[in-house]
């Protein structure tokens, strides 16, 4: 057996993320790495190479962008994944060897509990192992060994074919009126209950019970407690296999649990487990001791083991159901915030409102506000004529293009106002409905009060709504996430593995579209791979005192921006009017010489550049990828990337998705017929299908079972967030404001 590593072999990073081993540690680090690539059907050569670059500080980003040939192109969702199984089997590394140090600190490790702890594949197995090393707190096992009735559970246990004398009057020995065992009776059921937690200790029994419970058990659900609007009411009395049971219906079930309407259980026939039990537990059936064994047994199951397995099993349909959600809710993340932006337009935002008014601002085409007002067409005050006159106003003096509208409160009432006063005015500007999730939160959070400290919350929506119709990527980072409304029961995820993943999806997000040096808010620059928020507040504050930045490598005269943070960052930021004209394309500032050696082979100057180099790909493909790569002193991959980059300079990655939709007319509930065939966008995507706005102030939702004429497994393998979708009304419920749509062929 290799020499087992000591405690402080393994040292944990900033991140909580387990470091690489001493040299003591190689072969299980390689064990690591080997079960990764087969996990992820990833080459060991790519996981290794991954492994150093994330040992070595770099980012995801950054590896995936600018490291493609030592990883073999691996891109940011492999390396997020091979990074958070990294994490967790270095960590489960690190509990076996706090489980190994305890059992040996009493004397109890042996050759056999030594390997069971290296065949462990999950910290629950592994804890399962030291569970009958665990100090305990006092039980009627423990008070039955303190009484000294160890022995007659020993007895009993073996049991043995015969027994001379009986166990009944062998038990008697064990009487003891001082030590509180008073009878035959209770010497007996004190050793049963030794035996019951013994058997509950057991980690095989354990594994076999949890195996058994997750193959055959069910998931109830019944009514507890109050459901006022009847939210849960498919689930008073209602049974699932915990094996079919998807996951974002235990997410609904859990909610009603918590909200106090449900009480969930996991059921599964006694029988079958007692039957698995007995048979491993219990060595002759036939033994004199079997009825005693078959009570501590069932004792054992019915007491400690199933409450302790139900707690386990429901953990696992969470952590799971969270897992799932996380996903579907990421995606729509990434959909929602790489939508294609409305560039080079005037907005009007407008906040919807009745008692305090509808607010107003007007941001020019780069997201700069010109003015703010208020308006009050809405009840109560309803003075539509002076809001018309301020509104029109409004619009003549800075050239409105667009109208943006929150979809909240009094949204309806304010389409309807605004379509109407630019049918009179005829000028050509349109209005969208844009949704308002997530508004209030940033205009109410620091990060808006610093933004506009002048400005009142609700003013601060108005600009945010204008905001994320210019750029919904440069508005929505400064958003938490979980309030942007994409997710489903996202309030209910572990809060820390959820802000992780989304934190991800935004990096991952920031970093494909890149990010303008000069007019980027410190919020959209915390995102940047290498970046974090004390130095893109510096970055912020420096570009106030100074001006603008004339190029990339200058950002290394801000404070705490070093050499190896510029190295993370700098291929995500863009300096359009640098003279380095290098410096507006995703083109690290590592790969320049071999862009402009690139260049100058094909004959073309910087100032050609600027335009684009179109022929460039051509040029290169006739001559060969690989040798013009060796010629250069680069890789393919990173040749591939350069040619894009020069091809089209400072291009964004999503000017080739549909632009927004604008509107000129209003389409109520009320309008809508069942058969009517309309065009609509998805907002959001979730684990039964997907919601679709059709201009009517309510999302209607297309059923999984109606996304396709062919079998759809997830949503998401039909639809993204932002799609625009063609559907059929099939059921309108005015009443409960619910819409049913189709995108099937009939």
């Amino acid at each position: 057996m290799p020499q087992r590593p000591r405690l402080d072999d393994l040292r944990e990073n900033e991140e909580g993320c387990v470091r690489a081993p001493t040299t003591e540690r190689k072969d299980r680090e390689m064990d690591i790495q080997k079960m990764i690539s087969e996990e992820l059907s990833v080459k060991e050569k790519q996981v290794a190479a991954a492994v150093e670059l994330l040992d070595a500080g770099n980012t995801v980003p950054f590896i995936a962008r600018y490291r493609k040939e030592a990883t073999g192109g691996l891109d940011d969702e492999a390396l997020r994944r091979l990074s958070e199984r990294l994490t967790y089997l270095r960590n489960l590394e690190k509990r076996k060897e706090e489980v190994r140090a305890l059992i040996a600190a009493q004397g109890q490790l042996t050759d056999e509990i030594d390997a069971a702890i290296d065949a462990a594949q999950t910290v629950t197995e592994t804890d399962d192992i030291y569970r009958p090393f665990r100090p305990k707190r006092k039980t009627r096992a423990s008070v039955a060994r303190e009484r000294g009735l160890a022995p007659l559970a020993e007895l009993i246990s073996s049991c043995a074919p015969s027994y001379n004398p009986p166990i009944e009057k062998a038990a008697e020995e064990y009487v003891d009126e001082e030590k509180e065992v008073p009878d035959v009776r209770a010497a007996l059921a004190g050793a049963c209950d030794i035996i019951a937690e013994e058997v509950s200790d057991n980690a095989e029994y354990r594994q076999m019970i949890r195996s058994l419970t997750s193959e055959w058990g069910s998931i109830s659900s019944k009514l507890s407690g109050e459901d006022g609007d009847g939210v849960y009411t498919q689930y008073y009395e209602y049974t699932e296999k915990i094996s079919a049971l998807p996951p974002h219906r235990y997410l609904a079930m859990n909610r009603g649990e918590n909200e106090g309407a449900l009480k969930i259980s996991v059921e599964i026939g006694q029988d079958i487990i007692l039957n698995a039990l007995f048979n491993r537990a219990i060595a002759d059936y036939r033994s004199p001791a079997f009825p005693y064994m078959a009570s501590a047994v069932t004792d054992s199951y019915a007491r400690l083991i199933a409450p302790s397995i139900e707690r386990e099993i429901r953990a696992d349909l969470f952590d799971r159901a969270c897992v799932s959600a996380i996903g579907v809710f990421s995606d729509n993340l990434r959909h929602l915030l790489l939508g294609a932006p409305l560039k080079g337009k005037c907005v009007l935002g407008y906040d919807p409102g009745y008692r305090t008014g509808c607010k107003l601002a007007v941001v020019d085409k780069t997201g700069r506000v010109l003015d703010t007002a208020v308006i009050y067409p809405t009840k109560p005050r309803e003075d539509i004529a002076g809001a018309e006159r301020t509104v029109s106003a409004l619009i003549k003096k800075y050239g409105v293009d667009v109208v943006a509208i929150g979809n909240g409160t009094a949204s309806g009432e304010s389409e309807n106002f605004i379509a109407s006063l630019l049918c009179k005015l005829d000028c050509g500007t349109k209005y969208i409905m844009v949704s308002e999730a997530g508004a209030s939160v940033y205009s109410a959070s620091k990060a808006g009060a610093e933004e506009f400290p002048d400005f009142d919350v609700t003013q601060r929506s108005a600009v945010s709504i204008a905001r994320r119709l210019q750029d919904p990527l440069a508005e929505l980072v400064k958003i938490d996430p979980k309030s942007i409304g994409v997710g489903q029961y996202q309030h209910d995820m572990k809060e820390a593995q959820l802000d992780e993943a989304l934190d991800g999806v935004v990096e991952y997000c920031v970093n494909a579209v890149g990010v303008d040096l000069n007019t980027a808010s410190y919020m959209l620059l915390s995102h940047v791979a290498g970046i974090n928020a004390a130095s893109a507040k510096n970055i912020v504050k420096y570009r106030e005192e100074n001006g603008e930045f004339a190029r990339r490598a200058d950002v290394l005269k801000v404070p705490r921006v070093g050499a190896r943070a510029y190295e993370q960052c700098a291929g995500f930021l863009r300096v359009p009017g640098s003279a380095e004209a290098l410096d507006n394309t995703g083109v690290h500032p590592e790969s320049y010489d071999a862009a402009k050696k690139l260049m100058k082979k094909y004959g073309y100057a910087e100032s050609d550049m600027r335009a684009g180099l179109s022929r460039l790909r051509s040029e290169v493909e006739r001559d060969g990828k690989a040798a013009v790569a060796a010629e250069l002193g680069i890789g393919e991959p990173t040749l591939d990337d350069m040619i894009g980059e020069l091809e089209k300079p400072g291009r964004d990655v999503r000017d080739a998705l549909p632009a927004p939709q604008l509107r000129e007319r209003v389409i109520s509930l009320e309008d809508l017929k069942v058969g009517m065939t309309m065009t609509g966008v998805v907002r959001n995507v979730v684990d039964f299908g997907a919601f679709v706005d059709i201009g009517v102030h309510q999302d209607g939702l297309v059923h999984i079972s109606r996304l396709s004429d062919s079998f759809v497994k997830h949503p998401s393998d039909v639809v993204s967030v932002g799609d625009t979708v063609n559907v059929r009304v099939v059921e309108v419920d005015t009443k409960r404001k619910r819409i049913a749509l189709s995108m099937k062929s009939e």
